[in-house]
């Protein structure tokens, strides 16, 4: 039988919010994490998108500051980093939340703002700060901001923070928030060396959750192929999967250059798109994601900045419009659809250059993708099947050498 939040022995007031949020029971890591969030264990916590992570540190953390209250007025005694600044502010957007319903304070810091533009806030009562790892630093080399007053440090996407360079950041800052006696590291896969390396260096003893969720909170994501033979057949595709479906289409593709030109092409044949991607200012990415998430824009075309830790509601499909560089990438683009318990459907738009990808996609995922056709669409070229191409390779090397 699934707790209740009155189970998890909780303060009232976040019992309430989670009510009033829609919430009516924690899912399974919630129940994992709390519990012993709340019984000064350091984590180190793995779990799908979608599954309630936020709130599984969120909640544990305002708790702590309810059972210990300031004595005196300071700086953040939360201190919570995420690798972007979209990830960042929508964990902002529960803790602030939050915050209504226990008289704490929060606040957001990322890059894309104007540098100086948190310090009137560092300066007054704060509980909780939400950052990026790279203003932080900023912050703290030029003594804007002090460290001594952080309890809590929570780590969320910690394997993103390692791909994008942020690991001597993240030493940097712990180095001086001297007073930290809990730590909590989430990732979404707890695999490889590096992951190992930052986790024992970062945590003290920690407990180790890995909250794979029940079905009724995994999402039901149908996938499949479309095979293209060319650039503007891959348009002609996603023209019709857009066509086809009313709602919410987030399309990934590799690069900038890229967003911009099918956000023109799209445009202009008067489909209402948002775009997204790194070298954007802060203020026309949030604009970006409220356009889409409040439906004025049907389309987000968006590079891999949007694949990790954005909580879309309600996107009805994801279409890869250009495969990832990596396998692992890929679940975290299609994890975008398909949240909390909901269908979703996630298609892939592939050339003949992306048969070595897609194989590794498809080892790494466990199970084949279905290839589909459209109507008057299909391919006249062959498709070569993942590995074969890469068997022939073997096969001419070893002839050679005879």
């Amino acid at each position: 039988m699934t707790p209740s939040w009155q189970d998890l022995d909780i303060a009232e007031s976040l019992a309430e919010a989670m009510l009033e949020l829609g919430h009516l029971k924690p899912t399974r890591i919630q129940q994992q994490v709390i519990p012993e969030a709340m019984a000064a264990r350091d984590i180190l916590a793995s779990s799908p998108t979608g599954t309630g992570k936020t709130l599984a540190y969120v909640i544990p953390a305002m708790q702590h500051l309810i059972d210990f209250p300031r004595q005196t007025p300071g700086s953040a005694r939360i201190l919570v980093l995420a690798p972007t600044r979209e990830l960042a502010a929508q964990i902002h957007e529960q803790v602030a939340f939050l915050c209504r319903y226990t008289g704490h304070t929060s606040l957001l810091v990322t890059g894309g703002v104007n540098f100086g533009s948190h310090l009137s806030a560092f300066d007054s009562n704060l509980d909780i700060l939400v950052s990026t790892p790279g203003r932080l630093l900023d912050y703290l080399g030029q003594e804007r901001f002090s460290a001594e007053d952080i309890e809590w440090l929570v780590l969320d996407e910690a394997d993103r923070m390692l791909d994008m360079g942020f690991a001597d950041a993240v030493a940097n800052i712990l180095a001086e928030a001297r007073h930290v006696s809990q730590r909590l590291l989430f990732s979404a896969t707890l695999e490889g060396a590096a992951i190992q390396r930052f986790s024992q260096a970062t945590l003290n003893e920690p407990v180790y959750v890995d909250a794979q969720p029940p079905k009724r909170e995994r999402g039901k994501i149908v996938q499949w192929v479309h095979v293209a033979d060319t650039l503007e057949h891959k348009q002609q595709l996603l023209q019709h999967l857009v066509n086809e479906h009313p709602l919410a289409v987030l399309v990934f593709v590799k690069t900038k250059e890229r967003v911009l030109a099918l956000t023109q092409l799209l445009r202009g044949q008067n489909y209402r798109v948002s775009m997204l991607h790194g070298d954007m200012p802060q203020h026309a990415r949030t604009q970006a994601l409220e356009d889409f998430t409040q439906g004025k824009n049907k389309i987000l075309v968006a590079t891999d900045v949007a694949a990790r830790g954005i909580d879309i509601e309600d996107v009805q499909l994801v279409v890869n419009f250009d495969m990832p560089r990596r396998a692992d990438v890929f679940l975290h683009r299609i994890g975008r659809t398909g949240r909390a318990g909901k269908k979703g459907l996630a298609v892939s738009l592939v050339e003949a250059h992306d048969s070595d990808m897609l194989g590794r996609v498809e080892r790494y995922i466990g199970e084949k993708l279905e290839r589909r056709f459209v109507k008057g669409l299909r391919p006249q070229h062959k498709f070569p099947e993942p590995g074969k191409s890469k068997a022939k390779k073997k096969k001419k090397k070893k002839a050679a050498k005879r």
